[in-house]
C-alpha cells in the first residue's frame, strides 16, 4: 500500500452486494453466508477497511434490508448501502451504485461481496493507478474455463473482455481471465455506464461492456494480475465449503508466522476474528470462534471450544467448551468443564472435570475441582469447591446469587440454596444444605443425625427369602 492517505481520500468503492444466490439453495442472501467467522461481505469490506477511502457503496437488493443492515454491522462510518431494484445485471448495478458516490470521488473500485480470499494489498494496487488509468482485477489460470477473457493487441493494450461462451478458438486459449473487479476513472463514466447496453440472451446490462466502450472512448485500460485464490468467488455450497478452508487456512499460516505453536493445522478450526498472541499453543481438535482471544504462554486443547472467550497468560484449557467468558493467568480448566457466558476466572484458578460455571466469578487460587455446578455465583480467593456441590440459584421463576467469601470450604454434595453467603473462612460440612447465611468462620451442618440400627439389613434379607 503505497498511496498516502489524501490520495485515496479521493477513491470510492462499490460493492457488489445485490445477487440472491440462486445456487446455495438457501433461504439466506449470499452475501450473508459465513466463512471462517465472518459473512462473505463483512470479508470484502474487512479487506477495504485498512486503504482509507472516502466512501464504500454496497449495492444490495435481494433481501436489501438484512444485507443494509449487516454492512451497518461492520461498524466502518463510510458504509452506505442503496438498493438495486429491479435487478438489470452488473452494469446496472455499478450506475445505482454510482448515484450514492459523492462529487468529490475521482476513482472508484469496483469490488464483489462475495470473494473472501480478496487481500488488501491488492486492492490498494487498483485504487492507486496513476490518474487517468483504468484496470481490470485478472489472473492467469491454467484452466481459465468459464471465466471472460481479456482480449489484448499485438502491443498488448486491453482491446476487451469476451465471455467464456463467446470465444473463438484462439481466444479459448488466453489464459488472463477476467476477474470480475475493476476501477474507473469517474470523469466520464456515469455517461459510459448509460451507454451499456442489453443486447444479449438474458437481456442484463454487463460490466464487462464497460471495457469496450473505455477503449473505444481511448482511455487506458491497465490489468492488474493477482493469485488465482483471490477470485475465487462462491456461487454453490461446495465453493462455499473451499473458501472456509482456504481462508482458515491462510488465517492459520498467519498464525503460525508470527510465532503461535498450532500442533496440526489440518485439525484446528481458528476463525479470522480470532487473536492468539506468539508462544501460545493450540493442540488438534480446537474449535476457537468469535471474538477469542488467547494471551502467550497459554495452552489451548486438545479438543476445545472457545467462543468469544479470553484466555489469560499461561492458562491451560483441556478438552472443554467456554462461551463468553474471561480466563485469568495460570488458570487450569478442564478436561470436561463447561464454562458458560458471565464466568470470570481469576488468576491461578482451576475448573476441573465435569464441573459447570456459568455466570459467576472466581476469586484468585479457588478451585472447583470436579463434579460440582457454580452458577450465578461469586466466590472469593482460596476458595475450595468439592465434588458435588452446588449453588441452588434457580426457584422456578428466578435466578438468585450466592457469595462465598475468601477461604471458605465447601464439602463435597453440599446445597447452597440461593439467596446465601458463606462468610471468610466458613466451613461447610459435607452434605449440607445451607438455606441460612454462614458467619465468618463458622461450620455449617444441616444433615440428619446418623442412626444404625444393628442388624436391620440381614433381617430384610431373611423376611425377602420368606
Amino acid at each position: 500500500m503505497t498511496a498516502s492517505a489524501p490520495a485515496r481520500a479521493r477513491v470510492a468503492a462499490i460493492v457488489m452486494a445485490a445477487g440472491k444466490g440462486t445456487r446455495l439453495r438457501s433461504d439466506t442472501a449470499k452475501v450473508l453466508h459465513p466463512v471462517a467467522g465472518r459473512s462473505l461481505l463483512h470479508h470484502t469490506l474487512a479487506a477495504l477497511e485498512p486503504l482509507a477511502l472516502a466512501q464504500v457503496v454496497v449495492v444490495v437488493g435481494h433481501q436489501a434490508g438484512d444485507v443494509s443492515a449487516h454492512a451497518d454491522e461492520f461498524g466502518m462510518d463510510i458504509v452506505t448501502t442503496v438498493v438495486q431494484e429491479p435487478q438489470h445485471g452488473t452494469g446496472h448495478a455499478l450506475e445505482v451504485g454510482l448515484t450514492a458516490v459523492t462529487a468529490s470521488v475521482d476513482r472508484v473500485v469496483v469490488v464483489n461481496g462475495d470473494h473472501p480470499m480478496l487481500s488488501s494489498e491488492t486492492l490498494a494496487r487498483l485504487a492507486d493507478l496513476p490518474s487517468g488509468r483504468s484496470a481490470i482485477l485478472s489472473a492467469d489460470l491454467d484452466d481459465p474455463t468459464g471465466y471472460g477473457r481479456i482480449v489484448r493487441d499485438d502491443t498488448g493494450a486491453v482491446l476487451g473482455v469476451v465471455e467464456d461462451r463467446d470465444c473463438t478458438p484462439e481466444q479459448r486459449g488466453i489464459r488472463a481471465v477476467n476477474g470480475g473487479m475493476y476501477a474507473f476513472e469517474r470523469d466520464g463514466l456515469d455517461d459510459l455506464v448509460a451507454a451499456i447496453g442489453s443486447d444479449n440472451d438474458q437481456g442484463e446490462r454487463y460490466i464487462t461492456d464497460l471495457v469496450g466502450l473505455l477503449v473505444a472512448d481511448r482511455r487506458e485500460v491497465r490489468v492488474v494480475t493477482t493469485h488465482p485464490d483471490e477470485l475465487a468467488g462462491v456461487n454453490d455450497r461446495l465453493q462455499l465449503a473451499q473458501a472456509e478452508r482456504q481462508v482458515r487456512r491462510r488465517h492459520l499460516d498467519d498464525l503460525l508466522r508470527s510465532g503461535v505453536t498450532v500442533m496440526d493445522p489440518e485439525a484446528t478450526w481458528i476463525d479470522v476474528t480470532v487473536d492468539v498472541e506468539p508462544d501460545a499453543t493450540i493442540l488438534p481438535g480446537c474449535l476457537l470462534t468469535g471474538a477469542t482471544h488467547v494471551a502467550t504462554g497459554a495452552v489451548v486443547g486438545p479438543h476445545t471450544e472457545l467462543h468469544d472467550s479470553e484466555v489469560g497468560p499461561g492458562a491451560s484449557v483441556r478438552q472443554s467448551v467456554c462461551d463468553t467468558v474471561r480466563i485469568g493467568p495460570d488458570a487450569t480448566v478442564g478436561p470436561f468443564a463447561h464454562l458458560r457466558p458471565g464466568t470470570d476466572l481469576g488468576p491461578a484458578t482451576k475448573v476441573g472435570a465435569f464441573a459447570q460455571v456459568k455466570n459467576a466469578t472466581l476469586g484468585e487460587g479457588s478451585k472447583v475441582p470436579h463434579l460440582a455446578y457454580v452458577g450465578d455465583a461469586t466466590v472469593g480467593s482460596g476458595v475450595n469447591i468439592g465434588c458435588g456441590a452446588i449453588t441452588v440459584n434457580y426457584d422456578g421463576v428466578a435466578k438468585h446469587r450466592t457469595v462465598i467469601g475468601d477461604d471458605a470450604f465447601i464439602s463435597c454434595n453440599s446445597n447452597l440454596v440461593a439467596p446465601v453467603e458463606v462468610g471468610r473462612g466458613a466451613f461447610v460440612a459435607a452434605g449440607t444444605t445451607v438455606t441460612d447465611d454462614v458467619p465468618d468462620d463458622a461450620l455449617a451442618i444441616g444433615r440428619s443425625r446418623q442412626m444404625v440400627k444393628e442388624g436391620w439389613a440381614a433381617r430384610r434379607r431373611d423376611q425377602a427369602a420368606d
